[in-house]
Order: structure tokens, then C-alpha cells, then sequence
């Protein structure tokens, strides 16, 4: 299964590397190379129980699969942005496939640093790859660039040391190099555009994004730290909590983004949400399916009987809430993208907050957020926190949230490239679904190496065909130009990894997909 899974990730590597070919791509195929090689020494740790952290179990590293998205994504930017002609972006471009190299190779370098004995072959081959990587950074980048690169590497290097000692079990090595390394970048953002903040320039709704994901993951670390010297269980904790989250939030995480919009958070915030009434019908249907969405959660809760505490919901129920999240998403995609973008910032927000609200039993809702929620946990969540409808939130967001709007004068790109913001869509709430639904009730013929069906693989391809035949006929804004072979490729092979995975897929698809249709 790991063979076949790096076979998926080599074959999008060298996808767009035949896209891109410069060398930057070259530089990102010996990156790959060397992590195939890493990943198998990750593996052994994390079998012998010699990884110096606690990793998520029933997985394996999932190094190659999570390494290269950075490179990758950062290669397939640069090329659309420099084809519009905006050397900014495609500078920006560039720092990311830099950046998602240099956090790979790190990651690399610490397995063959406490594998006994030092692996010689994997020694040479991260040698020679760093070696590759860092020669094309010294005559490509520009010394505020490699100074930038640097930057996030020292802030991944302490968020690791901090968050995987106080959440272990929470993440594979590959999920913590992509959820960790995506927090480093988004900090290191917002400190440079701090610093240098112009009036008039940026999109308010991109310095939202930086500033809440910052505001929530340091809001989170700094109860952590208090919670170790006292309980977190009292109604004298609780009210702390609650005191200092309004402290922070009123006193640090608004001012802060009043710096950078050079305006009133809230009345922006009030102004954008109701500046047209087709805004104000997005908000009304989405508050009624995050009601519908609640309302899930007490019925299923209401039907566990007392005699039986240990049930877990079903796939199927399970899979509601990718029907919800489909419904939610597809409306905000077709009338109004920023909209939704700044909707997703703010749920992601309320998710994250709720569930510290929950890990740290804060009255009165953190028991009651315990136990209606333990119902729907799943293999993955073995830590202490419960982060799978997090990832479910962020996969559908991501594509959305990375989208190069100033690549694309028209609001779109041209081609395959029209679906990017659909990718989370296609990948997690269409063919993910898909293939959970049949692949549990009617497979029969399973991969090799998986307990994942070819049914279910088939089923989730044909769905997700299905699925782009409805967007070319609902949303106008999409032509795709007769690039169908390139879709049916992108796909089934997103849709074959999903077969073969054991890394977290709500996050990792839609990255892929949107990779492969930038491409």
C-alpha cells in the first residue's frame, strides 16, 4: 500500500514537473526521491517506538505524500501567475516551493538523524537532494527571500517542539509537517505584512484569514501552558478563560487587524456580510443548514440508549455532514466566492475554539461538547484532541483560500483550472463520500494491501464526473476549454489515493486535486 501511494504522489510530481520544467521542478523530483527513501525510515521509528514524539498509530509517516503539496502547490502558482504577468505572486510562488523543500528535507534529515544504525544510501541521497535544493535557493531567490525561507523553518522548528510534546497522538509526521508547516508560513505572513503595512494595499479578507488562524492557534497555546498549573475543570478556571479569550480578542487579535485594514474590524466585518441580498440569503440558508447540521448531532445522540455508551455512528452517518458541507459550499462557490471565503475563516474560528472549549472542559458547555461528540469519532482521532471535523472544514476551504485571485484578472483560470475552488467540493464532499457509501455497502473487490474497494474507487470517479457536468451547467463562470482528459486523469488518480492512504484525506485530496488542475 505505502509502494503504491508514493507511485500516486511520484506520478503528480512528475505531472508537474513536464508542466513546469525548470529548476525549481528538477529540484522538487530529487525531493521526492529522497523522501521515498525517508518516509521508509520514518516508518521503522514509528514501529520501534523510537520517534521521539508520540505519532497518530494505525498510519504510517506519510513524509512522501505531505512533502512535496508545498513544493508543489508553490510550482503550479508560480507558472499560472507568471503567465498573467504578475511578478509578485510568482516571486511568492517561488518562496513556497522553497519553503516546502526546505521544511522536507528538515524532516528528512531529523529520520536519519535517529535511525541506529545511520542509513548510508539515505544519508547520500537527502546529501545530494539538499545539496540540489540549496545551490538552486543561492542563484534564485534574493537575500530578503532566503531570509523569509529561513524565518518559517526556525517558526516550524519551535510550533513542533511545542504542540507535538502537549498534543501527542494527535498526527502523523507527514500530517504535522502540513498542518504545522501551513501555520508557520501563515504566521511568518503576518509578521512581514505588519511590518510593512501600506495603506490601500491588500485584500482586507486575506489579512481576516492570517490574522484569525494566528489569533486561535496562540490563543490555544497560551491556555495550554496556563492549563498545566491549574484545573481547567472549575467554574473559577472557566471563568478565566472566558475572561482572557475577550482580553486577547478585543485587546490584541482586533487591534492588530485594524492595523493592518486600516479600519474598524467589526463594522467591515458587519458591512461585508450584508453589503448585497444575495449575501443576506447565503447567510440565512447556511445558518439553517448549520441548524440542520446540530440538529444531526442531538438526533443520533438521542438514539444511543443507555445500555449503549460505546456506539459509534455509522459511515453513513457520518457521511451527513459531507452532504451538508457539499450543499453549503456549492451555492457560496457560484454566487459569491469572498463570501464564502470569509464564512470559512470565521467557522473555522468557532471549530477551533469549540473544541478548546471542549479538550479543556470549560463550563458549562465543555462536558456537554464531550459527549455529544464522542459519538462520531473514528479511528483517526487517538489523541486528545478531535480534529477530523477540522480537517473536513479545512479541506473544503483550502482550495478556496489559496486560490491566486490576482492570477486570474476574470475571477477564474483558464482550463482544468476553473475547478480549482470546486476542488475541495470534488475531492472530499463528492468522491470521498462516494466511495465511503458504496465501498461499505456494496464493495466486494478489495486493493491490495487496503480494506478500501475498487467499487468504491470507481463509484467516486464516476460521481466526481458527474459532479463537473452539473458545475459547467450551474456555475457560467466556468469554461473548460476541452481539457476533459486532463479532469478524467486528475481525478482518478486524486481518487486512487484516496484508495491507499492512511494519512488524514479530508486535508490531503483537495490539495492534490487542485495541484493536478493548476497544472
Amino acid at each position: 500500500a505505502v509502494l503504491v501511494e508514493s507511485g500516486l504522489v511520484l506520478a503528480a510530481v512528475l505531472w508537474v514537473h513536464a508542466a513546469v520544467w525548470d529548476r525549481f521542478s528538477w529540484c522538487a523530483v530529487a525531493v521526492a526521491a529522497q523522501a521515498f527513501y525517508a518516509q521508509f525510515k520514518w516508518d521503522r521509528l514509528l514501529r520501534l517506538g523510537g520517534a521521539v514524539f508520540q505519532f497518530r498509530g494505525a498510519a504510517n509517516s506519510g513524509l512522501l505524500p505531505a512533502s512535496m503539496v508545498m513544493p508543489l502547490l508553490g510550482l503550479v502558482m508560480k507558472e499560472r501567475c507568471r503567465a498573467a504577468g504578475s511578478v509578485y505572486l510568482e516571486r511568492s510562488g517561488v518562496v513556497v516551493a522553497a519553503t516546502g523543500m526546505l521544511l522536507a528535507l528538515f524532516l528528512s534529515v531529523l529520520a536519519v538523524g535517529i535511525t541506529k544504525p545511520v542509513p548510508t544510501n539515505t544519508c547520500i541521497l537527502t546529501g545530494i537532494a539538499g545539496s540540489v535544493v540549496i545551490y538552486t535557493m543561492k542563484h534564485s531567490l534574493t537575500v530578503s527571500e532566503v531570509i523569509e525561507v529561513l524565518e518559517v523553518l526556525l517558526i516550524f522548528v519551535y510550533l513542533s517542539m511545542i504542540l507535538l510534546y502537549l498534543l501527542p497522538r494527535c498526527f502523523t509526521p507527514g500530517e504535522a509537517l502540513l498542518v504545522l508547516g501551513g501555520v508557520s508560513f501563515v504566521l511568518n505572513q503576518l509578521i512581514k505584512r505588519s511590518l510593512n503595512v501600506i495603506e490601500g494595499r491588500g485584500d482586507p479578507i486575506d489579512f481576516f484569514l492570517l490574522v484569525a488562524v494566528v489569533g486561535v492557534v496562540l490563543l490555544g497555546l497560551f491556555f495550554t501552558v496556563l492549563f498545566l498549573f491549574m484545573d481547567s475543570g472549575t467554574w473559577i478556571s472557566s471563568m478565566f478563560f472566558h475572561m482572557m479569550t475577550a482580553v486577547l480578542g478585543l485587546g490584541v487579535i482586533m487591534p492588530w487587524l485594524y492595523r493592518l485594514i486600516q479600519r474598524n474590524p467589526l463594522f467591515w466585518l458587519l458591512q461585508f456580510l450584508f453589503e448585497t441580498q444575495t449575501r443576506l440569503y447565503l447567510l440565512v440558508y447556511w445558518t439553517f443548514l448549520a441548524a440542520s447540521a446540530c440538529g444531526v448531532v442531538f438526533y443520533q445522540n438521542a438514539k444511543r440508549s443507555s445500555e449503549s455508551k460505546k456506539h459509534q455512528a455509522s459511515t453513513i452517518t457520518r457521511k451527513y455532514f459531507h452532504f451538508i458541507v457539499v450543499a453549503t459550499y456549492v451555492p457560496g462557490l457560484i454566487y459569491d466566492r469572498q463570501l464564502l471565503y470569509v464564512a470559512a475563516v470565521l467557522c473555522l474560528a468557532v471549530f477551533i475554539f469549540l473544541e478548546y472549549v471542549r479538550y479543556f472542559r470549560i463550563k458549562p458547555f465543555g462536558q456537554t461538547l464531550r459527549d455529544l461528540l464522542s459519538l462520531f469519532l473514528d479511528e483517526r482521532d487517538t489523541g486528545p484532541l478531535i480534529l477530523t471535523h477540522i480537517y473536513l472544514l479545512l479541506g473544503m476551504s483550502l482550495p478556496v483560500w489559496l486560490f491566486p485571485r490576482s492570477c486570474a484578472p476574470k475571477g477564474t483560470l483558464p482550463g482544468a483550472g476553473a475547478l480549482v475552488p470546486y476542488s475541495g467540493v470534488l475531492a472530499v464532499g463528492v468522491g470521498d463520500t462516494m466511495a465511503s457509501l458504496f465501498g461499505s455497502t456494496m464493495g466486494e473487490i478489495k486493493w491490495p494491501g487496503t480494506k478500501k474497494t475498487f467499487e468504491g474507487t470507481m463509484t467516486a470517479i464516476f460521481a466526481q464526473i458527474i459532479a463537473v457536468a452539473l458545475i459547467l451547467i450551474f456555475d457560467s463562470s466556468v469554461n473548460l476549454n476541452s481539457s476533459y482528459a486532463c479532469i478524467l486523469a486528475s481525478v482518478s488518480l486524486v481518487s486512487l489515493l484516496e484508495a491507499y492512504t492512511t494519512q488524514i484525506d479530508n486535508l490531503l485530496l483537495p490539495l492534490y486535486l487542485q495541484i493536478l488542475l493548476m497544472a
